[in-house]
This record gives C-alpha cells, structure tokens and sequence, in this order.
C-alpha cells in the first residue's frame, strides 16, 4: 500500500492539469475555483460531521487556514490565473517542476531535515528528466519562448510555485496533529471565502454549464480536491517533505501521457527518455 499511494497521487493530481484545459474555456479561473472549492467544502461537511471529526482550536486552527489558503488559493490561483493569461501548460509545468529543489533547500532550516547526497542526486536527475519531457513543448513559438503571455502571467506561476512550496512545508511542520478530514474542509472553506472577493472584482462570473464543463468540474472536485489533496495530505503527514515534493517530477511526464491519450498532443522520444530520467531521479530522491 505505502508503494500504491504515491502512484495513485501522481496520476490524480496530474489529471488536474487535463482537467483544466477541459473547464477554462468555459469559465474564469477565479470563478471556477472559488466554485470547485466550495463543491468540495460541501461534499466533505457530511463525511466530517458523521465521523464527529474534532475541530482544531487555538494555533490549530490558525495554522490548517494558513496552509490551506496556500496549498489550494494561492497555488491553483496563480495556476490558472497563469494559463488563463495564455501561459503554455509546458511552461507552467516545468517552473511548478522547481518545487522539489526548492522544498529540499527550504527543508533544513524550517523543518530540521537534511537531504542525503544520493537524495540531492535524485532531485537534480528528476529537473533534467522534467526538462527533456517539457523540451520540445517549449521549444520557441514565433519571435520568444514567452510569446503570447506577459508578466502577469509569469508573475502567476511563480507565485504558485511559492504557495505550493511553503504550504506543503508549513503543513508537515504545524498541522500534523489534525484530523485530515476536518483539515480539507477547514482549507477548502476558507480558500472559497479568499477567492469570492477576486471573482467579483475581477471577472463577470460567467459560466458556460456543457457537457465537457460539468464533466470537468466533477473530475476536478471528487478526483482532486477530494482525492488527491487527501493523499497528499496523508503522504505529508508520513514522509520527509523532500521525499513527498520528489514526486512532483512525475506529473509533468504523466500528465504529457495524459495529454497525449486524450488530445493527440505529439509525444516523442525525446519526452520518452525524459520520463525514464525523471523516474530514476524520484526513486533516488524517495529512498530513506
């Protein structure tokens, strides 16, 4: 099981990049969010209440917001709000790539761990295979690789880079006592109150209800919100933070196949091999 959790994530959570391609031409990211989060702080309320799950108090409390707001409102919201302003899915995909360096260099000093060589080793193999997947998607589309988004845009990733990094780091160092339940409802709660206010300043909240919407929506709110945020939680709550960021490198890859099974995006021998570097990287880096 502790080998089957890890993969499940990595499928799930990958997913989330389809599933935003499938829902974004239909809604504002602001709006969608705060309308997926809220899904889901409603699908949690009777599982929390059956299980009379404890409410966390005092610094608690405080903390499950703070890493809930960025894991989920920080994070996701400079996500779409990046590809929302025309940032390649490529693109957002390799700087979220940087989450594992990032994490093992934050990790000594906020939470005591220090990465072994070997695991310094896989981290900066599982970039390199990362970067070969995302090679040829990045390659330079008319007169600059940036053609198409500004600044906002980029501004956008980086700033969910940040809120991926610090929000899972602050989560295995705050909130390892509460119950996981009570915690996903607690984030995802607040995370729908911190993004109502952006969608109405910022968008018209128009939603376009298809088939592909709807579908998306479902996927987004019962396989990620739901099920892979829970398994990160709990893979958080088991492993180091280095060896939990390390599998971040596989999304890119598999979300590449995913992307490739459902659009036809091209996938070539250059991605091929990248995702075989990027596996090696992660198995180095999640070792003990």
């Amino acid at each position: 099981m502790s080998r089957v959790l890890p993969a499940l994530f990595v499928v799930l959570w990958s997913s989330g990049f389809v599933g935003a391609r499938a829902v974004l031409p239909y809604s504002e990211p602001f709006t969608f969010l705060a309308l997926r989060f809220g899904l889901t702080a409603l699908v949690l309320l009777p599982v929390v209440l059956a299980r009379r799950a404890p409410v966390p108090h005092g610094g608690s409390f405080f903390h499950v917001v703070v890493a809930g707001l960025m894991v989920h409102a920080w994070y996701l919201g400079g996500v779409f709000f990046a590809v929302d302003r025309g940032m390649p899915a490529g693109l957002i995909a390799l700087i979220a790539g940087l989450q594992p360096l990032l994490t093992a260099a934050l990790a000594l000093p906020l939470l005591g761990e220090r990465p072994s060589r070997r695991q310094w080793g896989g981290l900066g193999l599982g970039l390199i295979g990362v970067i070969m997947v995302l090679g040829e998607k990045l390659a330079p589309q008319g007169d600059t690789l940036f053609s198409g988004f500004g600044l906002p845009a980029l501004g956008g990733g980086l700033l969910a880079l940040v809120g991926l990094t610090v929000g899972t780091l602050y989560q295995k160092r705050f909130c390892q006592g509460v119950d996981l339940g009570m915690a996903s409802f607690l984030q995802f709660t607040v995370s729908t109150m911190a993004l109502l206010p952006l969608a109405f300043l910022l968008e018209t909240r128009t939603i376009a209800w298809t088939g592909e919407f709807i579908a998306g929506l479902v996927w987004l709110v019962l396989g990620l919100s739901v099920g892979a945020v829970f398994l990160l939680l709990l893979l958080i709550k088991r492993g180091g933070a280095s060896q939990v960021a390390s599998l971040f490198y596989l999304v890119p890859p598999v979300t590449a196949l995913m992307a490739w099974a459902l659009y036809d995006e091209p996938l070539g021998p250059l991605a091929l091999a990248g995702m075989a570097v990027a596996g090696t990287g992660v198995a180095l880096a999640a070792r003990r």
